[in-house]
C-alpha cells in the first residue's frame, strides 16, 4: 500500500476508532439502542417527518433535481449521491454524483419524488445535514449547507472537520 494513500486514510480511521470509542464507552441502553439502528435495514432509514438522524434537502435541491431528471429519456430516474471522503483543506470532503444504483449498504432520502443516496460509512458524518443547491457568480452546485457532525470547514464548504 502506498504511503500516500495511508496519509490520506489515516484521519478517515482515526476519526472512526473515536467515535466507536464513544459509542463503546457510553451507557448500555444508548449502545443498544446504536446497534439497534445500525442492524436496520436501509429503507428504514426513510423517515416523513424530519429528525437529526435524517438528511434534509432544501427546495432548491428539488427543483434542481427535478429539472436534472426531466431531462432524462429513460424510466430510471438519477438520484443524487452524497459521499464523504478524506481530503480537502480540512480533512473530509462531500462528494456528489449522479447514481442509477442502489447498493445493499445505501441509505435513501426521499422528498418530493427525489431521492437523495448515502452509503453508511458517509452517513456517520452527515446525518442531520441539509443538501442544497446553490447558485453564485461563480459557480453552480450541491453542497452541504449545514452539517452538525462538521466542526470547522474551508471557505468553499466542500471540506470540514469532525469533533475530534
Amino acid at each position: 500500500m502506498s504511503r500516500s494513500l495511508i496519509q490520506r486514510l489515516a484521519p478517515y480511521f482515526a476519526a472512526r476508532l473515536r467515535q466507536n470509542h464513544r459509542l463503546l464507552s457510553s451507557s448500555p441502553s444508548s449502545a443498544a439502542a446504536a446497534l439497534n439502528e445500525a442492524s436496520s435495514s436501509p429503507s428504514s432509514s426513510e423517515s416523513p417527518s424530519p429528525s437529526l438522524d435524517s438528511i434534509h434537502m432544501t427546495d432548491n435541491f428539488i427543483k434542481r433535481m427535478k429539472e436534472l431528471q426531466a431531462r432524462e429519456t429513460s424510466d430510471n430516474k438519477a438520484m443524487l449521491r452524497l459521499g464523504v471522503e478524506t481530503g480537502g483543506c480540512s480533512g473530509f470532503q462531500y462528494a456528489f454524483d449522479l447514481d442509477y444504483k442502489i447498493n445493499p449498504d445505501d441509505r435513501i432520502f426521499e422528498k418530493d419524488g427525489v431521492k437523495l443516496v448515502v452509503d453508511n460509512i458517509s452517513y456517520d458524518f452527515v446525518k442531520g445535514a441539509t443538501v442544497d443547491y446553490v447558485e453564485e457568480l461563480i459557480r453552480s452546485a450541491f453542497v452541504v449547507s449545514t452539517n452538525p457532525s462538521a466542526v470547522g470547514g474551508c471557505s468553499c464548504k466542500s471540506s470540514f472537520m469532525v469533533k475530534q
